[in-house]
This record gives structure tokens, C-alpha cells and sequence, in this order.
């Protein structure tokens, strides 16, 4: 019996590896495409070094499950986060054996914070995932998105390093902690495998950052 195939995009390292990883756990075939060498050893995980908006995508046929993690903080935000996304969705998203797609957003898409390119960047993930919902419903399938707060990672050490500055970040969330990517990874994996009635929707996973109020009286 084939493996079930999921796709996920960024998959050399932070989130999207710790997807992969959460996938190959569970016994699914994942092929990651990353612009980084694989960082992977696995039997089951086959592995792509491709720019998702600047190569030609590989042909990769039977895709039940695609995770679109892949993303940048950087001058290329709009061509990676969004337009790299929206490529690589409406390569492998639409047709009859897709089952779930999920994309990786972000807080800033939800308010706004953070640099312009990177915020405008990931509300249009997300306003694109709803895009797809509606035309991937046919298949009956599902399109969802999460948002993480503060996750710790390799891209976000400039931030771990700097004891002032990570404390000052952690007293702008109500649990005054940042997530990790094990915790994302199971969210990945039950939207994607668990959850077949919502689509259509971002999960905000910032440990009430976007909720704390620094209103003065």
C-alpha cells in the first residue's frame, strides 16, 4: 500500500522541517522542496533544492497533502511569501487526489505589525488561502492557515540572543513565552489530517499577542 504524499515547502529547517518530521513520524512519504540543502535523512522523505518562486517547480504528481511553510524576511517578501506561495499551490493543490492544503502565515498578517513588505506579505496569504478554499472545495477539500506569534528559531535568533530585547518582546504577549516548532507541527499535522469540516480559516497561535492591550487610561 502507497504511502500518503505530502508536500512541504521550506523544509530544511525551523517550522517547515519540524513538519516533515512530524509527517515521516506518522508514517507519510513527504517531499520537501527548500532552496537550502535537505537536512533530513529519511527513507521516506525525498528532497527538491529549488527557489519556489525563481526555478521551475518539479513535477510531483499525487499529492494528498500541501504545506506551504516556505517563506523569507527579507527585500524578496512579496515574491517569496506570497507570490512563490500562489505558485506553488496552483501547481499541486488542484486535482483529484489533494485532501488538505495548509499555509503557513503569521501574526503580522493579522495586525499589521512588523515590516510593511513582510505584513502586506502574509495577509495576502492569508486572503489567497480563502481563495483556494472556495476553489478547492470540489475535491472536498480542505484550505486553512495558521498564524504563529513568536516561534524559536534559527530566523528569529537575533531576537533569542538579545536577552533585553527578547524579554521586552515576551511582555507583549499575555503567556509571556514564544512558541516552538514541535507545537506548530502538530498543528500542521491536525488541520490537515484530523480536521476535515473547517476550511477557510487562520488560526492566530501567538500566545495572545495580538490580544494584549497597551492602552493607557
Amino acid at each position: 500500500m502507497m504511502k500518503k504524499l505530502v508536500i512541504v515547502t521550506g523544509s530544511s529547517n525551523g517550522i517547515g522541517r519540524a513538519i516533515a518530521e512530524e509527517f515521516l513520524k506518522n508514517d507519510f512519504s513527504v517531499v520537501g522542496i527548500d532552496r537550502l540543502d535537505s537536512t533530513i535523512e529519511n527513507v521516506n522523505y525525498h528532497h527538491y533544492k529549488k527557489d519556489i518562486f525563481y526555478d521551475e517547480l518539479p513535477d510531483i504528481p499525487n499529492c494528498e497533502i500541501l504545506i506551504n511553510n516556505a517563506g523569507t524576511q527579507n527585500e524578496n517578501d512579496i515574491d517569496i511569501n506570497l507570490k512563490g506561495t500562489i505558485k506553488v499551490t496552483e501547481k499541486y493543490a488542484f486535482q483529484d487526489n489533494i485532501k488538505s492544503v495548509l499555509f503557513v502565515s503569521s501574526a503580522s498578517g493579522n495586525t499589521g505589525a512588523e515590516f510593511p513588505e513582510y505584513a502586506a506579505s502574509k495577509g495576502g496569504v492569508i486572503a489567497y488561502m480563502k481563495n483556494v478554499a472556495l476553489r478547492i472545495a470540489k475535491y472536498h477539500a480542505t484550505s486553512n492557515s495558521i498564524s504563529p506569534g513568536g516561534v524559536i528559531t534559527d530566523l528569529n535568533d537575533h531576537i533569542l540572543k538579545n536577552e533585553n530585547l527578547y524579554e521586552a518582546v515576551l511582555n507583549e504577549t499575555l503567556l509571556h513565552r514564544w512558541s516552538d516548532v514541535e507545537e506548530m507541527a502538530k498543528w500542521a499535522f491536525f488541520l490537515t489530517v484530523i480536521n476535515k469540516s473547517m476550511t477557510a480559516q487562520d488560526i492566530l497561535i501567538d500566545n495572545g499577542e495580538a490580544a494584549k492591550s497597551n492602552f493607557i487610561w
